[in-house]
């Protein structure tokens, strides 16, 4: 199999040919690697490979499940491989190993994935773009003097340029909406609850951190949430489980939606005329689907979701800083940790127990208050972003001119649509419908009751027939000859 062909396969059609015997899993995880190779000097998606995963395959120690031989990268934040890097982005973490699998990658090594590296994230992934002083900035393949979303970004800029079909993702404010968003990817949020994140914690950043992956197709998406949801052992909760494989929904006829439609930011920041344009079209194009639209919106206290947000994540970037400082006995400086890292974890060691408690009497509060929109309405549709990708350095984590609030507004500034479902804990898919006049993709963001990732899937099935993304690709890609030639 040559490159070329090999980056027109989704992880469900390559799995299906290792299944037949037309292919091998060992040519085609050296396919991935030779792939990693060309593109990551453009992109900087990957900062570790790992190849001794092809004597894994020699050895017949690739589990049969359903995406066997599939090759598949890991976001290095949250997830662990035993005896691999665990760095987080940060200089504070360099050379420290996992002791141990976490639950979601025991289910992605069930499930047959040759994970064959790490992707790259901002420090502690508190940043709407990839771009830290530990591994430089991750580029976007459809220009790459522009920003790749994130904290998601590597694993989107290396699924978009053709590498892998599918990578590991998670989002505690966006992070898997924003990258796709940029990269042309689907990329869904699921809701709190439907994978684990464990064991280290039941609740990822205290309820907003949820684990998926970022695709090319949208079935890959379902498929391998079929494949990883549900609790596991001492999970502190587990929520209703879907009736039927999610994969089967894409199947299924999508009965009329009740869809409220906006395309003004809760937070009033600006929201670029073209994206605001596109959200509408899309809008429009779901009323012509038979679904009833009009222009809604849930109403909350924006400020109070605000100060949550900035406490929820600062109290947990200084556990995390605190922690990594005990174990490596390294200080916690500018040293080894980013300027706006820094803030957010002084303030993060000023709030007390109380702030905490504080902070999730208000995401009760906001869930119970936009709960009342969902009850009227099946899913609200919204631009993913509120700008198209910025140049790199726009949104630089090592500018000493930010505190932690300021900080936040600023990465916020152009997601102001994404963290809202984090704090509620509802599933939230944004999906590749538009492209920019200057030919970058535009992600139109689906948000839905809790436990609804089936009325997602039917949803989103009928757009993608109805405005395809599967033909569009990025100039640094495997569909580029530059890239994939011999």
């Amino acid at each position: 199999m040559k490159l070329s062909e090999y980056c027109t396969y989704d992880a469900l059609a390559l799995a299906a040919l290792v299944k037949k015997g037309d292919v091998q899993a060992l040519e085609l995880a050296e396919l991935s690697l030779k792939a990693i190779e060309r593109l990551n000097p453009e992109l900087n998606g990957v900062i570790e490979t790992f190849p001794d995963q092809i004597d894994a395959i020699k050895a017949d120690k690739i589990p049969s499940g359903p995406l066997s031989g599939v090759p598949f990268l890991v976001k290095d934040l949250v997830l662990r491989l035993k005896g691999r890097k665990s760095e987080m982005g940060s200089r504070l973490s360099q050379g420290m190993t996992a002791p141990h699998n976490t639950h979601l990658a025991e289910r992605f090594i069930k499930a047959g994935l040759v994970t064959l590296g790490r992707t790259t994230t901002p420090e502690m992934g508190f940043c709407s773009t990839t771009e830290s002083v530990f591994s430089g900035p991750t580029r976007n393949p459809w220009d790459s003097n522009l920003m790749s979303g994130g904290s998601s970004g590597g694993s989107a800029v290396m699924v978009a340029a053709g590498a892998v079909p599918v990578a590991h993702a998670n989002d505690g404010g966006g992070s898997i909406r924003i990258p796709s968003a940029f990269c042309g990817l689907v990329g869904l949020k699921p809701t709190r609850g439907r994978t684990p994140i464990g064991p280290e914690a039941g609740d990822g950043l205290n309820g907003l951190g949820i684990e998926h992956v970022v695709t090319r197709s949208l079935r890959d998406c379902a498929a391998i949430l079929d494949v990883t949801e549900g609790p596991a052992f001492g999970d502190p909760y587990a929520i209703i489980r879907p009736s039927a494989p999610y994969l089967s929904e894409l199947d299924q006829k999508c009965e009329p939606l009740k869809i409220g439609f906006t395309s003004k930011a809760w937070s009033k920041v600006h929201v670029d005329a073209e994206i605001s344009e596109k959200s509408k079209k899309v809008a429009l194009l779901c009323a012509d689907l038979g679904h009833n639209v009009e222009e809604a919106s849930p109403t909350f206290n924006y400020d109070n979701f605000r100060e949550a947000t900035i406490t929820f994540w600062c109290a947990n970037i200084a556990a995390w800083i605190s922690h990594i400082a005990e174990v490596t006995g390294r200080p916690t400086n500018e040293n080894k940790l980013e300027t706006t890292t820094l803030a957010c974890y002084h303030y993060g060691l000023t709030l007390k127990a109380t702030d905490m408690l504080n902070a999730f009497a208000v995401m009760n509060s906001v869930s119970r208050e936009v709960a009342v929109f969902f009850q009227k309405y099946d899913v609200l549709l919204t631009p993913t972003t509120a700008l198209l990708p910025q140049k790199i350095g726009t949104y630089n984590a090592n500018d000493p001119s930010f505190d932690a609030h300021g900080w936040t507004d600023h990465i916020f500034s152009f997601a102001p649509f994404t963290a809202l479902f984090n704090m509620t804990g509802q599933p939230a898919i944004t999906l590749p419908l538009s492209m920019s006049a200057t030919g970058l993709p535009i992600g139109t963001q689906f948000a839905a009751n809790v436990g609804r990732e089936d009325v997602l899937f039917r949803l989103s099935s009928q757009l993608e027939q109805a405005l395809p993304w599967k033909d569009r690709h990025p100039a640094i890609s495997l569909w580029n000859n530059k890239y994939s030639g011999n």
